[in-house]
């Protein structure tokens, strides 16, 4: 009988290890010779020569496989180390797989046929040493916390701070960020840090409201309903309105626009629907008050709809319905509702409609509008329009195109059209008389060559308008011409501030680039520093770039990316992740974009996007959720346009910008496996000190759970679209990550209190309330993303503490 297992079947398992090994050597190392002439890292290469060598030995059952195998982890430990430490996912991609492999390779079954019967060679020795050291390096790596930041808030309360929001009752949430002030602070203490984990939920209640057929692919439930009034006010992305009883979910009333949804299911003007949430007018609030201008409310009919409920449509109306009935407010408009075309223009369907709940004051609703990106120059007017409350006259109309004449424009005549529109949530403080609106940019949005003078002054950054006028109070710009989309997407935050020069009325502003700018509301000066910093130059041919960008000295900004931050699941998604980090142009933030192809980081969804941030005027902090996820975009000659093929949606095919010398291709820098190139964490939650502007505690959130194709439940850290609140009782809540969870945290520290798990993505802002019973409840609207990928529902769920 043969000893050397020469004829035996177990010769088999090297062989078949050593053809995939030969596969994996000859993908890394075609990558790798790409990747060495593009100037990057020869690990690839050298690591696929090594793995090509060592799967031909094992075809031939030699045992210097073991050996050349042990090199080739060795090598690759020590390179991890140095190019990331002991950052576990980072050595994921670089370590895993090969260590696998390498267990496999010391089981003696496996060894057997290669040694024959012989003593183990010094190869065995030193493969143990190297599954040992990358095993060690694992380990290790679990007790590090890189881009994590410890530390305690060590306080309940600033002395002498307050809320200086406009007063309401303390279990109400009566506008789309709480108060007009967009705070999200509610001063409800019943949940606190030491109860938080009991939360359960109270009640579902299903909208009925899904995608159709017929609808645009990002379908977005991203409403924050309103408590008020005694009910719940939610809206749908059909722009459907829904009372419920904020005790039970039950349904009290519905209304339903039944909106034209013509042309969404061939994207030809619908970027996507949604209603984020509706506003709330009752005249009782206002009935003993003058208006900070000293101007008198208009006479009103008793009982004309005092308590009002304003939505704006998907296709492009605003509609006055009373509070209490659900019943179309007759003398508002013509029957009820204001066509918000007026004047705008032709436009595709869904290419201007309001996707944000318009500013309500004590005579005005105030409304903006979003207008569909990089279709083309000709678009609607960003015009931003106040009407009577009552009536629904037009009042004034301020137009970023021609901004110092407010007076309401006449029958027959057009709005400027292509000017910088503003789509999020005002802010509002009637006691200075002033709107704060986050300004958007002039299509399209990356190139600028054409750009009009007032174009640029109005564009990416915060303007002030007197209420009663519309005439601007003050801008102020956070990125000079602007080639990135870096439109500022959140709802400012109104706050009083506790400096060394004493109080100060502020207005804080998060952006997409990751500076949160703190401004004096009244006059638009720096509360925190602002410092202009220079950026990479070299725009295309008809364009030019800002030799600086101003950057706030409180701000999330990521440092910029290297090659070896690019990440993957395996080796061979990172390395085609690092060959195209090195095709594309990347000089660090503010890179222009180009012909060749370009990375935008942070992407265009932000460090910050529409969910804004939460503050609480008390402890004097601020509650963030950063994200990061790099974005990528090419522009693309106009005579080209044509040969790419169709737009898909905003992030998927040529956007044509017609009318421009370029259109672009522009989606998210991602791996094969559909995840971010760059390593995570890509999200956290973090708190800041106000008074000091510095980062008290800085922490990972969430998981890949609901989005990637290993659905792991460890804490990566995932992109969050949607905002936060905070609460008196030291709680702060987030639901916008990618997966499906409503989480509390603790202010003080950021440990994370509770989650809770919900049936579909919930890329919104949550909010809370008490009921009647004198519960308070945190309740979430979760109806998934279609952008996203998140997955899709008609689900509203409150929680609360048990009984």
């Amino acid at each position: 009988m043969s000893t050397d297992g020469a004829s035996s079947p177990s010769r088999l398992l090297p062989r078949l290890l050593g053809v995939l090994l030969l596969i994996m050597g000859l993908a890394l190392l075609a990558g790798g010779i790409k990747l060495t002439m593009l100037g990057g890292s020869l690990y690839y290469l050298l690591a696929g020569i090594g793995i090509t060598l060592t799967g031909l030995l094992l075809l031939a059952t030699r045992r210097a496989a073991l050996g050349l195998y042990a090199l080739v982890l060795f090598a690759s430990t020590v390179w991890a180390l140095w190019e990331v430490g002991l950052d576990w996912w980072q050595l994921v991609p670089r370590l895993a797989l090969l260590f696998a492999l390498g267990i496999v390779m010391l089981l003696p079954w496996f060894r057997r046929p290669l040694l024959r019967g012989q003593p183990a060679p010094l190869g065995t020795g030193a493969l143990s040493v190297a599954v040992v050291l990358a095993g060690a390096a694992a380990i290790a790596s679990q007790f590090t916390n890189p881009g994590e930041i410890k530390g305690q808030l060590d306080r309940d309360a600033v002395p002498g701070m307050a809320s200086a929001a406009p007063a309401q009752a303390d279990g109400d949430w009566n506008s789309y960020g709480r108060s007009a002030y967009g705070d999200r602070y509610s001063p409800l203490a019943q949940i606190t840090a030491e109860n938080a984990h009991k939360l359960v939920p109270a009640w579902t209640y299903r909208t009925g409201d899904i995608p159709g057929p017929n609808d645009p692919g990002e379908t977005t439930a991203e409403n924050t309903p309103l408590k008020v009034n005694g009910m719940l006010y939610v809206c749908t992305p059909h722009s459907q309105v829904i009372a419920l009883d904020p005790d039970t979910g039950k349904e009290i009333w519905r209304f339903d626009p039944k909106i034209s949804t013509e042309g969404a299911e061939n994207f030809k003007g619908w970027a996507h629907m949604t209603c984020r949430g509706v506003s709330y007018h009752d005249d009782a609030v206002y009935a003993s008050e003058q208006s900070p201008t000293g101007s008198a409310s208009p006479a009103v009919a008793p009982n004309a709809c005092p308590k009002r409920i304003f939505v704006p449509t998907a296709d492009t109306r605003l509609i006055a319905l009373n509070a209490d009935t659900g019943k179309v407010c007759e003398d508002f408009g013509d029957k009820g509702q204001v066509d918000l075309r007026a004047n705008i223009g032709s436009f595709a369907p869904g290419g201007y409609y309001s996707t944000s709940p318009p500013a309500v004051t004590k005579n005005l609703v105030v409304i903006g509008g979003h207008v569909t990106d990089n279709v083309s120059t000709d678009e609607p007017s960003g015009v931003i329009r106040a009407f009577d409350v009552h009536t629904g006259k037009l009042v004034w109309n301020w137009d970023s195109g021609n901004p110092d004449d407010t007076t309401p424009l006449a029958e027959g005549k057009t709005y400027t059209r292509n000017s910088p529109n503003m789509w999020s949530m005002f802010a509002v403080d009637e006691k200075l008389g002033m709107l704060y609106l986050p300004m958007g940019n002039q299509m399209p949005d990356q190139y600028g060559g054409d750009r009009t003078e007032d174009s640029e002054k109005y564009s990416a950054g915060l303007t002030a308008l007197d209420i009663d006028s519309g005439h601007v109070k003050w801008t102020f710009q956070f990125t000079h011409h602007d080639l990135w989309d870096m439109d500022v997407g959140g709802q400012p935050s109104l706050i009083d501030i506790k400096t060394a020069e004493g109080v100060k009325q502020a207005v804080m502003a998060s952006t997409k680039q990751g500076s949160i700018y703190v401004l004096d509301r009244a006059t638009g000066q720096p509360v925190v520093p602002i410092h202009e910093v220079a950026v990479p130059q070299g725009a295309v041919a008809g364009d030019h770039t800002s030799p600086t960008q101003p950057k706030s000295d409180l701000n999330f900004m990521p440092p910029p990316l290297k090659e070896r931050d690019m990440w993957g699941v395996t080796p061979f998604d990172q390395l085609l992740c690092r060959i195209d980090f090195k095709s594309l142009r990347y000089d660090g933030a503010f890179t222009p974009p180009s012909l060749q192809g370009s990375i935008v980081y942070p992407g265009n969804f932000g460090v910050f996007d529409w969910g804004g941030i939460s503050v609480d005027p008390v402890r004097q902090i601020a509650f963030v959720n950063p994200s990061y996820m790099a974005f990528k975009s090419k522009l693309i000659p106009a005579a080209d346009i044509a040969k790419q093929g169709p737009r898909i949606s905003e992030t998927q095919g040529v956007q044509p910008n017609k009318g421009a010398p370029y259109g672009v291709i522009l989606e998210a820098m991602l791996s094969p496996m559909g995840l971010p190139c760059q390593a995570p964490a890509w999200g956290y939650v973090a708190a800041v000190d106000l008074t000091t502007h510095k980062t008290i505690w800085m922490h990972k959130n969430g998981t890949v759970r609901d989005s990637s194709p290993v659905p792991i439940p460890l804490t990566m850290g995932v992109p969050s679209l949607g905002g936060t609140f905070t609460t008196a009782g030291g709680v702060a809540f987030l639901s916008g990550t990618l997966d499906q969870y409503l989480r509390a945290y603790d202010v003080k520290n950021g440990k994370q209190l509770w989650e809770g798990r919900l049936p579909a993505g919930a890329q919104t802002t949550p909010m809370t309330y008490t009921g009647k019973d004198g519960k308070q409840y945190v309740l979430v609207m979760a109806g998934g993303h279609g952008s996203l990928g998140t997955k899709q529902g008609d689900y509203v769920m409150a929680f609360k503490l048990p009984d």
